[in-house]
């Protein structure tokens, strides 16, 4: 893994005279604030981004730029217009804010990284997945042949059968069942399957279904504000944190901005600095984007430390430690137009550095 940047995690603070958005995000205008738009404007405009929904711009905790269109369908009612009141879905997003939970765990001295993973399909010493421990699961290099494809074709997708086939009810259980394909540790696979069975180490030990809930509002939601914020439980109760939580865009935001300022908010620590550090450090390279993995988080390796939540269809949190900046962006874009994405952060990035 020569080929991982040497990256230094480190955060902004929040400025004294800036309030915390707890219950209200203050708001200001760039320098370059009619630049600053004119690439937003890109975003709901350019037929390679294809369909937006919602841009927020954030720099030294003041939202600079909001913006949101297109409309969200139903099954069973008409469109409605999406609004700064819409709850947006996740993906797998999600999988970041499960690297806080386990942070508190952590924390609390209730589980360790370097611990075996306590599954009781593996429990046997002689499975080879025994050899699993909570670090391969937060890297997602545990080894297991799960397969992520989303565009079926003919071809085995364990996604998609977990999610919405046989898997459904006990996602955790479906993905414990997969067989190694490499060793534990020895090979990045990106896997929902993998974030799943990590939510559920967590039930194990706070509790399932609705005190797996009240835990995650206890610790996470009601601290930062993230009223809009409601998680989907799978029939065994634990949290789908693969894929399956909705929030609008500035409650999202509130998440981002408490791994910018180090997991504290407004004056409490809600995980330690040392464990938000680590969704900083790269762990694998992704060569397919040219980008790296660390623990349930992406890294770019670009010159302002910028690591991002990422979900299907091009749903991201991107914070931008060395620009006390969070570019967030919501929508359906074939995931094959990611580099298009890249390149329009990027844009944001270089306006809000001048």
């Amino acid at each position: 893994m020569s080929d991982l940047p040497n990256v230094q995690p480190h955060f902004a603070p929040q400025a004294t005279d800036v309030p915390w958005p707890t219950t209200e995000w203050p708001r200001a205008t760039s320098a370059h604030q009619g630049e600053l738009e004119e690439v937003v404007d890109q975003m709901f405009s350019d037929e390679q981004l294809a369909v937006t929904n919602a841009v927020v711009v954030i720099q030294g905790g003041q939202v600079l730029v909001e913006r949101y269109g297109g409309e969200q369908v139903y099954f069973d009612r008409p469109p409605e217009p999406i609004t700064a009141a819409s709850p947006l879905l996740s993906w797998s997003m999600a999988k970041s804010v499960l690297h806080l939970i386990v942070g508190t765990l952590v924390d609390d001295g209730r589980l360790d990284p370097d611990q075996l993973a306590p599954v009781p399909e593996w429990r046997d010493p002689n499975d080879p997945r025994h050899e699993i421990r909570i670090r391969d699961l937060l890297a997602m290099r545990d080894g297991l042949g799960f397969v992520e494809v989303y565009e079926l074709g003919g071809a085995r997708s364990d996604v998609i059968e977990m999610l919405y086939g046989d898997g459904r009810d006990d996602m955790a259980g479906y993905t414990a069942r997969v067989e190694l394909a490499h060793p534990p540790g020895s090979c990045f696979n990106y896997s929902s399957g993998t974030t799943n069975i990590l939510s559920r180490v967590v039930a194990d030990l706070v509790g399932y279904g609705d005190d797996y809930r009240s835990y995650l509002n206890d610790r996470l939601f009601k601290p930062t504000g993230m009223t809009s914020a409601s998680p989907t439980f799978d029939t065994s109760g634990v949290f789908v944190a693969s894929s399956l939580l909705h929030a609008t865009a500035l409650d999202f935001a509130r998440f981002g901005l408490l791994y910018l300022r180090g997991g504290e908010w407004d004056g409490r620590a809600l995980v330690s600095r040392n464990w938000a550090a680590t969704a900083q450090v790269p762990r694998s390279h992704d060569v397919e984007s040219d980008t790296f993995y660390s623990w349930q988080w992406w890294v770019t390796g670009d010159r302002y430390g910028t690591y991002w939540a990422s979900g299907y269809e091009g749903q991201m949190i991107s914070v931008v430690p060395a620009l006390d900046a969070l570019v967030l962006r919501f929508g359906h874009s074939p995931d094959e137009e990611y580099r298009a994405r890249y390149a329009w952060r990027s844009r944001v990035l270089d306006v809000l550095a001048k």
